[in-house]
């Protein structure tokens, strides 16, 4: 693998970084809260300004309005992104994973979406996990039973990221409950706005209310909503997660790079950049961050030579997930009280602390990728 970039890249990257010098604009003066209108429409506008300028869908087919370009270009707009300290993405759900499974396997109409997907006037929400249902998807129990032209869904999401300020979801339910359970499952697309559908936030600890819980109740949805076949939505689900896991990496490591810096001012601020475990800890720290940083560009790398997304997804998510956690909690044991008291120091250690503990959940948890990385990469026996 050989990560000193071509000249082509380094001119996409003064491209991007030019665009972004331009285009990032001031941070919000006010409540940074789901909940807050203006504070969804700045980020709606920003999502905009993105599309019109080019850099959103940049590994979609151009036929679908993308840029037609490799994970390559898409990794170092995201680190360019995250060095500007850019707002995130309202709509990233759509752009990243359901937008590029819709380009895959879409009929025409439904490939309609795309546009809308990209300038923000759709966000879409990601209807996986149920109750029940989160780490072992096959399990999942929400309903559709079709009737004439029509499926009645009736069920629970949970876990459900935006729901509240989406306007379409990308749907998992169970079509065929006599069925193996992953093949009688099939992915359906729901206007949000269809009768019976009821949103209901969940408070997180760090005060968040990101997460949504909804139910359906008879939802008619039509027939021709369904992405893929039916009762093959185990093979759309797979797709749109490989997705996901490709958007794993330039950018947290940027941002986890920015955090440990905070970090480190601080220890030498506070005087314990003489204490040898202070030191050994930001150590760790600084080295498992270049673990993660190496292995996130070989994942591009392999993408980038047109290999198909392995379980090396699997290790950069766990990999993440525990980094940032562990490297929230000793700046928290560095900190004191004194993170408490100075907030912007580390934008917010108290939020981000609190916010960190569901990284072992979201996305895949420990315990699943860690059976996944057992068996897909160490070859050794299932144990269910």
């Amino acid at each position: 693998m050989d990560l000193t970039p071509s000249p082509q890249e380094e001119a996409y990257r003064n491209k991007v970084r030019a665009w972004l010098e331009a285009n990032v604009p001031k941070p919000f003066d006010g409540e940074k809260s789901i909940e807050n209108p203006d504070y969804v429409e700045y980020l709606r506008s920003w999502q905009r300004a993105q599309a019109e300028g080019g850099w959103l869908g940049i590994t979609w087919p151009e036929e679908a309005g993308g840029q037609g370009l490799g994970p390559t270009e898409q990794s170092i707009f995201n680190e360019e992104a995250a060095k500007a300290t850019a707002p995130y993405l309202i709509g990233q759900v759509g752009v990243a994973l359901i937008g590029p499974t819709i380009a895959m396997l879409g009929t025409p109409e439904q490939k309609s979406h795309l546009s809308k997907i990209l300038n923000c006037d759709e966000i879409w929400v990601q209807g996986f996990s149920e109750p029940n249902a989160g780490s072992d998807l096959g399990s999942l129990a929400c309903r559709a039973v079709r009737d004439g032209d029509h499926f009645i869904v009736n069920g629970q999401k949970t876990w459900t990221s935006y729901a509240q300020v989406s306007d379409w979801i990308f749907l998992l339910v169970r079509t065929d409950p006599d069925a193996s359970k992953y093949k009688g499952i099939t992915c359906i697309l729901v206007d949000m706005k269809s009768p019976g559908v009821d949103v209901r936030p969940l408070r997180m600890m760090s005060g968040d209310s990101v997460f949504n819980e909804v139910f359906f109740s008879d939802v008619k949805v039509p027939v021709e909503n369904v992405l893929g076949e039916i009762d093959g939505g185990w093979k759309v689900a797979i797709t749109a997660l490989m997705h996901e896991r490709m958007n794993l990496g330039g950018s947290i490591s940027v941002e986890l790079s920015h955090f440990l810096t905070k970090v480190v001012e601080v220890a030498r601020q506070r005087g314990l950049t003489d204490d040898p475990l202070v030191r050994q800890k930001l150590a760790q720290a600084t080295l498992d961050l270049e673990v993660f940083r190496m292995t996130s560009a070989r994942v591009m790398s392999a993408v980038g030579k047109g290999q198909a997304p392995g379980p090396e997804g699997s290790i950069l998510k766990l990999f993440w997930s525990n980094l940032n956690q562990w490297m929230v909690q000793t700046a928290q044991e560095i900190a004191g009280p004194y993170g408490q008291l100075a907030p912007e120091e580390f934008g917010s250690l108290s939020y981000r602390y609190l916010r960190s503990r569901g990284n072992s959940i979201e996305a895949g948890t420990d315990e699943v990728l860690k059976n996944t990385i057992a068996n897909r990469v160490l070859g050794l026996p299932k144990s269910y």
